[in-house]
Protein backbone atom coordinates (compact mmCIF):
# COMPACT_ATOMS: atom_id res chain seq x y z
CA UNK A 1 0.00 0.00 0.00
CA UNK A 2 2.48 2.51 0.97
CA UNK A 3 4.67 1.61 -2.42
CA UNK A 4 1.68 2.42 -4.36
CA UNK A 5 1.04 5.96 -2.74
CA UNK A 6 4.49 6.45 -3.32
CA UNK A 7 4.94 5.42 -7.00
CA UNK A 8 1.35 7.83 -7.19
CA UNK A 9 3.13 11.00 -5.99
CA UNK A 10 6.34 10.46 -7.80
CA UNK A 11 4.42 10.21 -11.09
CA UNK A 12 2.37 13.16 -9.95
CA UNK A 13 5.71 15.09 -9.66
CA UNK A 14 7.24 13.92 -12.50
CA UNK A 15 3.84 15.00 -14.82
CA UNK A 16 3.65 18.57 -12.94
CA UNK A 17 8.00 19.09 -13.23
CA UNK A 18 7.44 18.16 -16.85
CA UNK A 19 4.33 20.25 -18.18
CA UNK A 20 6.40 23.31 -17.36
CA UNK A 21 8.65 21.92 -20.21
CA UNK A 22 5.75 21.91 -22.53
CA UNK A 23 4.14 24.95 -21.50
CA UNK A 24 7.46 27.49 -21.78
CA UNK A 25 7.57 26.25 -25.55
CA UNK A 26 7.69 28.80 -28.43
CA UNK A 27 4.49 29.91 -29.73
CA UNK A 28 3.55 28.33 -33.42
CA UNK A 29 3.71 30.88 -35.89
CA UNK A 30 -0.16 31.98 -36.42
CA UNK A 31 -0.24 31.01 -40.38
CA UNK A 32 0.55 27.41 -38.84
CA UNK A 33 -2.05 27.24 -36.58
CA UNK A 34 -4.49 24.48 -36.27
CA UNK A 35 -8.14 24.79 -35.16
CA UNK A 36 -8.80 21.48 -33.47
CA UNK A 37 -12.61 22.16 -32.56
CA UNK A 38 -13.72 19.59 -35.25
CA UNK A 39 -11.61 16.57 -33.53
CA UNK A 40 -12.85 17.55 -29.99
CA UNK A 41 -16.29 17.57 -31.36
CA UNK A 42 -15.64 13.61 -33.09
CA UNK A 43 -14.48 12.90 -30.08
CA UNK A 44 -17.06 13.78 -27.77
CA UNK A 45 -19.41 11.80 -30.39
CA UNK A 46 -17.57 9.13 -29.58
CA UNK A 47 -17.78 8.98 -25.94
CA UNK A 48 -21.34 9.91 -26.39
CA UNK A 49 -22.01 7.48 -28.71
CA UNK A 50 -20.45 4.84 -26.26
CA UNK A 51 -22.05 6.32 -23.36
CA UNK A 52 -25.18 5.74 -25.22
CA UNK A 53 -25.09 2.55 -26.46
CA UNK A 54 -24.03 1.10 -23.20
CA UNK A 55 -27.18 2.34 -21.55
CA UNK A 56 -29.23 1.35 -24.21
CA UNK A 57 -28.13 -2.37 -23.80
CA UNK A 58 -28.02 -2.77 -19.91
CA UNK A 59 -31.73 -0.94 -19.74
CA UNK A 60 -32.99 -3.52 -22.31
CA UNK A 61 -31.18 -6.36 -21.23
CA UNK A 62 -32.24 -5.60 -17.77
CA UNK A 63 -35.76 -5.28 -18.98
CA UNK A 64 -35.62 -8.28 -20.75
CA UNK A 65 -34.29 -10.25 -18.10
CA UNK A 66 -37.53 -8.93 -15.63
CA UNK A 67 -40.32 -10.06 -18.46
CA UNK A 68 -38.31 -13.52 -18.78
CA UNK A 69 -38.61 -13.95 -15.05
CA UNK A 70 -42.19 -12.77 -14.90
CA UNK A 71 -43.38 -15.34 -18.23
CA UNK A 72 -41.15 -18.33 -16.44
CA UNK A 73 -42.52 -17.71 -12.96
CA UNK A 74 -46.88 -17.07 -14.49
CA UNK A 75 -45.86 -19.88 -16.58
CA UNK A 76 -44.64 -21.95 -13.51
CA UNK A 77 -47.58 -20.89 -11.27
CA UNK A 78 -50.21 -21.75 -14.30
CA UNK A 79 -49.35 -23.74 -16.92
CA UNK A 80 -52.85 -23.58 -18.58
CA UNK A 81 -52.04 -19.99 -19.26
CA UNK A 82 -48.92 -20.85 -21.47
CA UNK A 83 -50.22 -19.75 -24.75
CA UNK A 84 -50.90 -16.28 -23.58
CA UNK A 85 -48.10 -15.41 -21.66
CA UNK A 86 -45.94 -16.65 -24.55
CA UNK A 87 -47.77 -14.40 -26.77
CA UNK A 88 -47.76 -11.29 -24.34
CA UNK A 89 -43.73 -12.11 -23.26
CA UNK A 90 -42.63 -12.13 -27.31
CA UNK A 91 -44.52 -8.76 -27.79
CA UNK A 92 -43.06 -7.12 -24.64
CA UNK A 93 -39.37 -8.56 -25.33
CA UNK A 94 -40.08 -6.85 -29.39
CA UNK A 95 -40.55 -3.72 -27.65
CA UNK A 96 -38.12 -3.54 -25.24
CA UNK A 97 -35.75 -4.57 -28.13
CA UNK A 98 -37.09 -1.55 -29.88
CA UNK A 99 -35.72 0.27 -27.55
CA UNK A 100 -32.54 -0.80 -28.00
CA UNK A 101 -33.24 -0.63 -31.99
CA UNK A 102 -33.95 3.32 -31.49
CA UNK A 103 -30.66 3.57 -28.86
CA UNK A 104 -28.07 2.02 -32.42
CA UNK A 105 -29.90 4.66 -34.65
CA UNK A 106 -28.92 7.48 -32.74
CA UNK A 107 -25.88 6.50 -32.30
CA UNK A 108 -25.75 5.88 -36.02
CA UNK A 109 -26.81 9.17 -36.65
CA UNK A 110 -24.45 10.94 -34.46
CA UNK A 111 -21.48 9.51 -35.71
CA UNK A 112 -22.23 9.64 -39.44
CA UNK A 113 -24.68 12.56 -39.87
CA UNK A 114 -23.40 14.41 -36.65
CA UNK A 115 -25.46 18.14 -36.68
CA UNK A 116 -22.55 19.64 -34.87
CA UNK A 117 -20.04 18.94 -37.70
CA UNK A 118 -22.38 20.48 -40.06
CA UNK A 119 -22.69 23.26 -37.80
CA UNK A 120 -19.19 23.72 -37.55
CA UNK A 121 -18.31 23.56 -41.26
Amino acid sequence: MKRTIVYGIFATLAMLLSSSIAFAAEAAAPAGSVDYTKAIVIGCSLIAVGIAMGFGTIGTGVGMGHGLSGATNAVGRNPEAQGKILLTMMVGLAMIESLAIYALVIALVVLYANPLLKFLA
